[in-house]
């Protein structure tokens, strides 16, 4: 199965999860409320995601003189992918790490940490760049904060499904499909959210990989900065680091730590890196 395929798929299931939520908690009304509580954070995710992140993680813009091979990389990089020069900011960390935000190409942004621009060679940062350049050329900040969206929408629905059971009389509550399947359900809901938010930034990990060493004609450089996020990660830590950002990292901010690794916002690091390695001498 394609990663667009099962990115659509997956949405499907969470935007499906989050209408059966809304009419267990009010029938065809809740049902229509749920959509219009999900249009509604959806379009302040389109318009403000971008801001919220940067200013989570401290980023500053930077003038080309103050990071002149950063500049170099991203502007031979964006004419290559045929998009505009995305804004350029650096994240006070010592931890190599990167990202991208923005609706759309054309409001698009890339912040990378001091460390990154400290510990990476010249192919290697060029591995990371492309790769968050794809993720803007797909779309990919959008498809995740649509996905977040409606998984943080799903969660506060639950939550006040579960309240309505609370007080509501038991003639209510039978009326509803309540009892223990109805409670089963708001419990689970969320859970099967995260679940599958998570699956999508997966998915599309994967597709930025193969994206960004197709835009940089190999994948050697990538694969050599991976090795080197995988040892970083696990060793020196990101004080800005937030679960609600975690997915949008080429490095899972958090790896190695405890319970983390069992809902990852990223594929294992040695799975990307066997990917890449048997597309070597094919491209």
């Amino acid at each position: 199965m394609s990663n667009w395929l099962k990115t659509t798929l997956l949405l499907a299931l969470l935007t499906g999860l989050l209408l059966w939520l809304g009419d267990l908690l009010g029938g065809q009304q809740g049902l229509l409320m749920a959509l219009a509580f999900a249009g509604l954070m959806n379009l302040a995710a389109y318009f403000f995601s971008d801001k919220i992140a940067l200013a989570m993680h401290r980023a500053q813009p930077v003038e080309e003189a103050s990071a002149p091979q950063l500049f170099a990389v991203v502007a031979e990089l964006s004419q290559r992918a045929g998009i505009p020069m995305p804004r350029l900011y650096v994240i006070p960390e010592a931890q190599p790490n990167a990202f991208a935000t923005g609706r759309n190409p054309q409001h698009a942004a890339v912040a990378v940490t001091e460390g990154l621009l400290r510990v990476m060679d010249r192919d290697e940062l060029k591995g990371v760049l492309a790769h968050e350049l794809t993720h803007v050329l797909h779309r990919d900040i959008l498809i995740s904060s649509v996905a977040a969206t409606i998984a943080g929408a799903l969660a506060m629905l639950a939550r006040m499904a579960g309240y309505a059971m609370m007080f509501a009389g038991r003639g209510d509550r039978e009326d509803r499909g309540g009892g223990f399947g109805g409670l089963f359900f708001i419990i689970v809901a969320p859970i099967a959210a995260m679940v599958i938010q998570l699956a999508i930034s997966r998915s599309r990990e994967f597709a930025a990989d193969e994206g960004g060493s197709k835009l940089t004609g190999s994948p050697t450089g990538l694969i050599s900065a991976l090795r080197k996020l995988g040892a970083y990660t696990e060793r020196v830590p990101m004080a800005t680091a937030q679960p609600t950002t975690a997915h949008m990292m080429i490095a899972n901010p958090f790896s190695g730590r405890g319970l983390m690794q069992l809902f990852s916002t990223h594929p294992p690091m040695e799975k990307r890196i066997a990917r890449l390695e048997a597309m070597v001498g094919r491209m």
